[in-house]
């Protein structure tokens, strides 16, 4: 690829411009009206979601922002531009690397337009999901195509799917709770992934084998046969079943069978945001404490470690 300019588009899921209930409402819309996220009839829906979920919910979720938002603004967006710093500098110089969010700004269109604006021959779009999934890459991939419908010229298009088991993505993984355990004593390490309805799976969507894969390697890579290790999947939405175990319900019951003491990572998300910081960090801390938990520590996500952007190299040098 020596001497052709590429074009990387790095995408995650997106944030609202603010922690207020009118930036989240607009957020919200957009996310909760993609049918790759709900899967239920559209006229249905259009009532639940208009008529319930954002009367409600945009102040609630609002109040929850607050809590992650620093000075710089969503953690999501500010790690996941400096994701593309970093990979950026470790890339040949023929490379661009943009960000860009699937729901919100900066969009995927913007972020498709500024990587034409500079001439690239080849685009390249890396979803930041290491397990595909239906409701995440492959929402991507729907807004890359709807974006090039509009345009009479584009360059040629490649499309990464997944890196579940990417040798530098585990090694990441088990130096990043290596790191992060320390010499510290715990009796179950729980790996937490976003949750899907199991309807998904039913389906064929291959997220939760992926997910489960993933644990494996990690549990290999950490070589710690001393220590329990658990997958749960975090932030179940609706009444309908999803994937199980819910963190909500396995984390709270621990105590009760002696384990009190836990560490949580969350292999499947790339950037910490709300789900992880709030969710994992504080809410099921809470949980956890509440019935009898003595210690309680969160791993934070690769982020920015030198590992996690090395990986993200290798798949896109590696991958033409």
């Amino acid at each position: 690829m020596e001497g052709r300019k590429i074009g990387v588009l790095l995408v995650n899921l997106g944030t609202p411009k603010s922690p207020t209930a009118k930036d989240v409402r607009p957020y919200l819309r957009e996310f909760l009206s993609d049918p790759r996220v709900i899967e239920v009839p559209k006229f249905i829906w259009f009532f639940i979601l208009n008529g319930f979920i954002l009367t409600t919910r945009p102040k609630d979720s609002a109040e929850k922002y607050a809590t992650v938002w620093t000075d710089r603004g969503s953690p999501l967006l500010y790690i996941t531009q400096d994701q593309a710093a970093a990979l950026e500098k470790v890339l040949p110089e023929n490379y661009d690397v943009v960000v860009a969010m699937r729901y919100g700004e900066p969009s995927i269109e913007q972020g498709l337009d500024q990587l034409i604006a500079k001439k690239v021959d080849k685009i390249i779009i890396l979803p930041l999901y290491p397990q595909y999934c239906a409701a995440t890459t492959a929402t991507v991939f729907d807004a890359v195509a709807d974006t090039l419908k509009a345009r009479r010229y584009f360059p040629e298009i490649q499309m990464l799917s997944d890196y579940y088991d990417h040798p530098v993505y585990i090694d990441a993984c088990r130096a990043k709770i290596e790191e992060g355990l320390g010499d510290t004593a715990i009796d179950e390490l729980v790996l937490s992934y976003h949750g899907m309805p199991k309807s998904t799976y039913e389906k064929g969507d291959p997220y939760y084998d992926q997910c489960m894969a993933t644990t494996k390697l990690i549990e290999k890579a950490l070589n710690r046969p001393d220590l329990k290790i658990t997958t749960v999947f975090q932030s179940k939405f609706g009444n309908v079943e999803w994937l199980k175990p819910y963190s909500f319900e396995y984390l709270p019951s621990l105590p009760a069978q002696g384990v009190k003491r836990v560490a949580v990572f969350c292999p499947g998300f790339s950037a910490d945001c709300l789900e992880t910081i709030e969710e994992m960090g504080v809410e099921n801390r809470d949980y956890f404490m509440e019935k009898g938990g003595e210690y309680y520590q969160f791993i934070p996500c690769l982020n920015t470690e030198a590992l996690h952007i090395e990986m993200m190299k290798q798949l896109i040098v590696d991958s033409h």
